[in-house]
């Protein structure tokens, strides 16, 4: 999913508008950035309420030019390049323009989490299962062998390493909700499970399970 898939029409600002209209507007939308464009088009930077605050009202938005952000995505960049920029600047709205710096739109934070839920799959069933382990064991083939001799298979996978630890995360998601099957599988294969998120009334009879071998064991 590209950048100008997302696009939204935002208001924009001039550099000789007021900081009153950039205050009422931000106040409008229920946003914190706004983006200046010049009399061509162009995308100049974007101006920060919290910047706003601090200036007289009735000033020109050009008084604070030396604060714009210039920070935007082109429009054949992939949307996760835009949630990057989100994060990385904590930005209200994501602009969108061409290679030329012309306005194109904004992606606002709504319509960017509805997108990540899209591309991660979370609106889909199915179970989320998270192993962990050495870097050195990783092997995608295995996992997703494992998971396929189950009749499922991997809708979503993502790898990230625990800073902590230093152990490699393992988070994906299959086309089914009762994993048992799963489950045992990978433990059969000595994979560490760290959780698992399927059906609850799988999770009850785990446990149950589990408990009842626990006191036979006892005995």
């Amino acid at each position: 999913m590209l950048a100008n898939q997302l696009i939204t029409n935002l208001p924009t600002v001039e550099p000789v508008d007021k900081v009153s209209l950039a205050l009422q507007l931000m106040d409008d939308f229920d946003i914190f950035h706004l983006p200046v464009i010049d009399d061509t088009n162009k995308f100049l930077g974007l101006v920060v309420k919290e910047d706003l605050l601090d200036t007289n009202e009735s000033a020109p938005i050009k008084a604070l030019q030396h604060e714009f952000l210039d920070k935007a995505v082109k429009t054949n960049e992939h949307f996760l390049s835009a949630i990057k920029l989100a994060s990385e600047f904590s930005l209200s709205i994501i602009p969108v323009v061409s290679d030329e710096k012309e306005w194109i739109g904004a992606i606002t934070l709504p319509d960017l989490l509805k997108a990540s839920s899209t591309f991660t799959g979370a609106e889909e069933p199915g179970a989320i299962i998270v192993l962990e382990m050495e870097r050195k064991s990783y092997s995608f083939g295995e996992i997703s062998r494992l998971v396929e001799t189950n009749d499922a298979h991997i809708t979503q996978f993502n790898t990230q390493t625990e800073i902590e630890t230093g152990l490699l995360i393992v988070t994906f998601k299959v086309s089914k909700m009762e994993v048992s099957d799963i489950i045992a599988t990978f433990q059969r294969y000595d994979y560490t499970i760290r959780y698992f998120i399927g059906e609850e009334h799988y999770e009850n009879e785990l446990r149950h399970n589990f408990e009842n071998l626990m006191s036979y064991l006892k005995v």
